[in-house]
């Protein structure tokens, strides 16, 4: 469990798909991710994260507001594995949904930060790296505002869409390990 001064990031519990799906599941939400989706998809993305954490102790953890306890979104990291074919399988990946009530407050950014520092303290990956779609101004400013620097070399289109499906387009975007002189 992460503690910032506004949230809480933690593992998810099964008990959690319903206020997620009505967090991240606005046409608002997942204007970059093909729209509304069914409900059982939204729950097939929680299945993903709890089987991260049990195999790799992280994941995009839930996150919830301090405040009142109420689930704000998504942020975390994860390795990379359904992405064969793509220059960014087996990457550490960092991401966030973060739910409309909380925009423009700076909460994706504070759960991302402590994202950040828990990676470095606890994986020994290089570096992390976050992709978008290319349109997605506001995630792909705060990959920015994170330090984190455009790398277009990997680039990929996601493998859950048809390669003539333009959702499925995403720019890539990654932060070196401190201390370090990668590009």
């Amino acid at each position: 469990m992460i503690e910032t001064e506004r949230l809480i990031l933690r593992p998810w519990t099964e008990a959690d798909k319903p206020a997620f799906h009505d967090v991240v599941n606005t046409p608002a939400m997942m204007e970059y991710f093909g729209g509304v989706a069914p409900r059982d998809q939204i729950d097939k993305l929680i299945d993903g994260q709890m089987a991260s954490q049990a195999a790799d102790g992280l994941c995009m953890w839930a996150v919830d507001w301090r405040a009142d306890g109420s689930l704000a979104g998504i942020c975390g990291l994860r390795r990379t594995r359904a992405y064969s074919g793509t220059p960014v399988d087996e990457e550490l990946e960092i991401g966030w949904r973060i739910g409309e009530r909380f925009w423009r407050q700076g909460v994706a950014r504070e759960a991302a930060t402590a994202s950040l520092a828990w990676g470095w303290a606890h994986r020994p990956e290089p570096r992390i790296s976050a992709w978008v779609h290319p349109d997605n101004d506001h995630s792909w400013g705060l990959m920015l505002r994170l330090g984190m620097s455009r790398r277009p070399e990997l680039d990929f289109h996601h493998p859950m869409y048809a390669a003539d499906d333009p959702v499925g387009d995403c720019i890539v975007y990654a932060i070196d390990r401190p201390g370090t002189n990668e590009a």
